[in-house]
């Protein structure tokens, strides 16, 4: 079997921990590095998150944090839906490595140096160490299989009307990595606010004996309390949809299209805007993602659970 080599970048956060779940569970995947980017909460706050889940899941890769701030603004954070810890729930395992003492980019460049293949990068954050490494490293592009990210909206936002959160965190960012040529997928809140798994479903992976498992269902506890009181019947998961959509793309719907970043604007900053009409007469620059087959989503999630042992009790 061809492994796909993986970088895995992000804000943990609930949605992005159980995305890393996804990825450790399957064996198609070889998990290279994980770097830590500021948004769901600080980047120390994240960092820890990112060091006890890989703790959890048996990990053994190096860890490195990235960037504390946005390239050009100020950083945003989402206490509201992630908590005071950006992982709020159940406790976590203490961390059994530590921190690298290079930088988020410094190990990405590291990785796509020594690597043979190319490398996927998995960016479930803002978009602000992938820009990094874009700027700093132009060289390494060439190493990267596809960038898959988590992040935009073709139709709305979620942290304003028109910006979803992740993008909105750091426009500038998303702006150089859509620009870059670099092959990119698209998770938007097109696709991920259809991933959605409801309560008598995460029951299903609360029985599986093992403590991913009882981890996983705790986490969408949580998770899903800000969601609910948000009118949603239940949690929408974005982030793992990144992983799936390259383990099991026959799940997903994906269309080819050009997509740019909004810089400017009081209202409109942060906004992916897809060109439908081809009216900029610009190619392609990603692919979108942009429906799931729920029903086998929610099949692949169980399944991930049941791949750390145990049984149903």
């Amino acid at each position: 079997m061809n492994r796909i080599p993986l970088i895995l970048d992000g804000d943990p956060g609930h949605d992005d921990a159980i995305a890393w779940v996804l990825a450790a569970a399957d064996p198609v995947f070889d998990i290279r590095a994980i770097t830590t980017v500021a948004g769901n909460q600080t980047l120390d706050k994240v960092t820890l998150n990112a060091r006890k889940i890989a703790s959890l899941l048996n990990l053994d890769v190096p860890i490195a944090r990235g960037r504390e701030v946005p390239l050009l603004s100020e950083l945003i954070i989402a206490p509201g839906y992630h908590g005071m810890s950006g992982l709020d729930g159940p406790s976590l395992p203490e961390p059994k490595r530590e921190e690298e003492e290079m930088n988020a980019v410094s190990l990405m460049a590291n990785v796509l140096e020594e690597s043979e293949e190319k490398v996927t990068i998995v960016a479930t954050g803002p978009q602000t160490n992938v820009a990094s490494l874009l700027l700093s490293h132009p060289e390494l592009k060439e190493k990267i299989s596809l960038i898959s990210t988590m992040g935009g909206g073709l139709r709305n936002g979620n942290w304003t009307s028109a910006a979803e959160f992740n993008i909105l965190v750091d426009p500038e960012a998303a702006y150089i990595e859509y620009h870059s040529g670099v092959p990119l997928q698209m998770c938007g809140l097109d696709v991920t606010e259809k991933a959605m798994i409801y309560p008598e479903e995460w029951e299903k992976i609360r029985e599986i004996d093992n403590p991913v498992a009882k981890t996983v269902a705790a986490w969408l506890d949580f998770f899903f309390i800000h969601l609910k009181q948000l009118g949603w019947q239940g949690a929408t998961l974005h982030d793992p949809c990144s992983i799936l959509s390259l383990s099991h793309p026959e799940i997903f719907a994906i269309q080819d299209c050009y997509v740019d970043v909004e810089l400017k604007g009081e209202y409109c900053r942060g906004m992916t805007y897809v060109d439908g009409h081809h009216v900029l007469g610009k190619k392609n620059n990603c692919k979108a993602v942009m429906d799931v087959d729920r029903e086998k989503f929610v099949e692949l999630l169980i399944e991930a659970r049941e791949s750390f042992g145990g049984n149903h009790e």
